[in-house]
């Protein structure tokens, strides 16, 4: 009998002590988490939006690298596309850009986009003079998308 008292002391003693740490670690880790994500502060987000011309410098990549690839295979060349001339007009993000060097390097772009499209034979020779104008603007301007901007040469 006295060994049966002395089990269930030993055991309840077990279980005692083992609820007093479960009950311990559990704090432990609630602080864990509360000190890996303190209160953050709440920030109003903002949406980018892009200028007219940003936009449109987007989708004058988008059209000139698929325009690459037709004249490399060969494919028939449609028609100058007429949203390019937007690039006259377009509303900057800093409307101090728009000077007379981008009105020049603007004017350069256009001429040498039109030709691809009346001259197919040299199309490649005059897409390539329409990308130096993009480069040789954006060396002076913004010259985030310069590397962008070169992968469009057709070599």
């Amino acid at each position: 009998m006295k060994k049966i008292i002395a089990i269930v002391l030993v055991f309840s003693f077990f279980c005692f002590a083992s609820s007093l740490m479960l009950v311990s670690c559990q704090k432990k880790e609630a602080k864990v988490e509360e000190e890996k994500c303190p209160p953050t502060k709440e920030k109003k987000l903002e949406m980018y939006q892009m200028s007219e011309m940003a936009a449109l410098m987007e989708q004058m990549y988008v059209d000139n690298k698929r325009l690459k690839e037709r004249i490399q295979k060969g494919d028939t060349l449609g028609t100058f596309p007429k949203h390019f001339l937007k690039i006259h007009t377009a509303k900057f993000t800093d409307e101090t850009d728009n000077d007379l060097f981008f009105k020049q390097k603007a004017k350069d772009y256009i001429a040498a986009q039109q030709l691809i499209y009346s001259d197919p034979k040299n199309a490649e020779q005059h897409f390539n003079a329409g990308v130096d104008a993009c480069l040789k603007c954006h060396e002076s301007k913004c010259g985030g998308p310069i590397p962008r901007i070169k992968k469009l040469y057709i070599k």
